[in-house]
């Protein structure tokens, strides 16, 4: 049974910084390439970041290229994501999936998310 637990959200200053972990248990962690998306009130989710299987290669969307950072730990069976300099329009509910080229493996297994408040 596929598990995906995001912790580490929640109210956090304009300019500020949180770290978002994702916990993950039913499938083969390592043999995957992981990814961040959210969704914030009223729009569709997005993907955000996305990291390889081996954590060699990462990509981030426009929108927080070089204000966040995926990693992983295969050991730990969790992805991360550093969050800094973040902005009111950051604020969403983050989730984790495991990655196919975009498209997230476990559509059907959505986590119950991590809820970051971006304000002042």
């Amino acid at each position: 049974q596929v598990q995906l637990v995001e912790s580490g959200g929640e109210l956090v200053q304009p300019g500020g910084s949180l770290r978002l972990s994702c916990a993950v248990s039913g499938f083969t962690f390592s043999r995957y390439a992981m990814s961040w998306y959210r969704q914030a009130p009223g729009k569709e989710r997005e993907l955000v970041a996305a990291i390889t299987s081996g954590g060699g290669s990462r990509k981030y969307a426009d929108s927080v290229k070089g204000r966040f950072t995926i990693s992983r730990d295969n050991a730990k069976n969790t992805v991360y994501l550093q969050m800094n300099r973040l902005k009111p329009e950051d604020t969403a509910v983050y989730y984790c999936n495991a990655d196919n080229r975009g498209t997230p493996v476990y559509a059907e297994n959505w986590g119950q998310g991590t809820q970051v408040t971006v304000s002042s």
